[in-house]
């Protein structure tokens, strides 16, 4: 799973990709600090994977990882070339989604691009350049796929209807995730890597002063409400105050959240909002060889979620033995598990469940 970080310059989003990777990319007080982009692999916390490879004391140890992408910050006319227009639009093509940093705290010590803060001009101005750059790609499928058509083209046909129905959706100022597509049609336009197809996670930027009064802070409503008009999800956190935690030990960061009042960190509440909202869930397999946790999207039948580990456990299999992590810790072992009936066999039918300790049985 790959997330872009975008937001305007001077945001704060170095400054979080800091605290959620630990890499020490370069962060300044001025536009463009951020040219390539900086890409860091982080494990996703794990609590059942930790308790696994002590019961079963592992000699290796897997977690699910994200892969966070720090992107140049975006500025008016990037779908035109500005600034470091067209680098930024081809990041953000190669992302699974978009966390997009919005500043929500008043400081004349740090440069606005704009000059002032107002989150939710903030959040419009980079929408619009990925709908600027998604009516270019669009027309020039239309212009394609209309060529086809004359020959009498079935699909050429359809496909056109969706597009113009894509552009004018597009034209009237809305994102394409907004639209109410198939996924029939989602795989029609899968190929044309739209950008404002991409979900949205809103992370609204607070000041360390404001981390215990988020939700008093008018910048974070105003990004809320916005974010309900497309069914976006919002997290709020202080990434100056990550970045001093993720350099901290875990006695004196814990004391530190205690002090802010922070229940959890920001890391975790972006990776919980990332599955979320793509829709990931994990199954684990464990033994004294290895503990890991394999990603995969909620619905996955058992073949399927075999073959993420390798592909000759999905064309060759038989069963999947299931147990559940909770019965696994509830009764100790596999073997007692067993002896209750709570170690299932399932067959091709079978929907991975978030947790599921799983050994398949294939034949190739």
């Amino acid at each position: 799973m790959k997330i872009g970080i975008v937001g305007l310059p001077n945001v704060g989003k170095s400054t979080l990709f800091n605290a959620i990777t630990k890499t020490g990319a370069e962060c300044a007080n001025y536009p463009f600090c951020t040219i390539e982009p900086n890409v860091g692999i982080v494990n996703v916390p794990d609590k059942r994977i930790d308790v696994l490879s002590k019961m079963y004391e592992t000699e290796k140890t897997t977690y699910a990882t994200i892969e966070f992408v720090d992107i140049a910050g975006l500025v008016k006319g990037a779908s035109k070339g500005e600034g470091l227009g067209n680098k930024f639009l081809s990041h953000i093509r190669e992302t699974d989604a978009i966390a997009h940093v919005v500043r929500c705290f008043d400081d004349e010590k740090i440069v606005h691009v704009d000059g002032r803060v107002d989150p939710v001009s903030d959040i419009e101005t980079i929408t619009l350049e990925l709908i600027f750059a998604d009516l270019e790609t669009i027309n020039k499928r239309i212009e394609r796929v209309s060529k086809i058509i004359k020959s009498g083209d079935k699909k050429a046909i359809i496909e056109n209807e969706l597009l113009n129905r894509i552009k004018e959706h597009l034209e009237s100022g809305c994102p394409v995730r907004t639209m109410d597509l198939t996924q029939e049609e989602k795989d029609i336009i899968k190929d044309s890597l739209l950008l404002t197809i991409k979900p949205v996670i809103y992370v609204a930027n607070v000041s360390e002063d404001n981390v215990s009064d988020i939700e008093n802070n008018e910048y974070v409503k105003q990004v809320e409400e916005y974010a309900k008009k497309e069914n976006s999800i919002v997290i709020s956190l202080s990434a100056k105050l990550e970045e001093d935690l993720s350099e901290l030990e875990d006695e004196d960061k814990n004391l530190l959240m205690e002090e802010y009042n922070i229940k959890e960190s920001g890391l975790s509440k972006l990776i919980k909002a990332s599955y979320e909202l793509l829709g990931l869930i994990s199954f684990l397999t464990a033994g004294k060889q290895e503990v890991r946790a394999w990603t995969i999207k909620n619905g996955t039948k058992a073949p399927q979620a075999a073959g993420k580990i390798h592909s000759d456990f999905e064309r060759g299999f038989i069963k999947a033995e299931v147990v559940s992590y909770d019965v696994l810790i509830e009764y100790g072992s596999v073997n007692a598990a067993k002896e209750k009936g709570l170690v299932r066999l399932e067959g091709k039918e079978y929907i991975v469940k978030d947790g599921d300790i799983i050994v398949f049985r294939f034949n190739v």
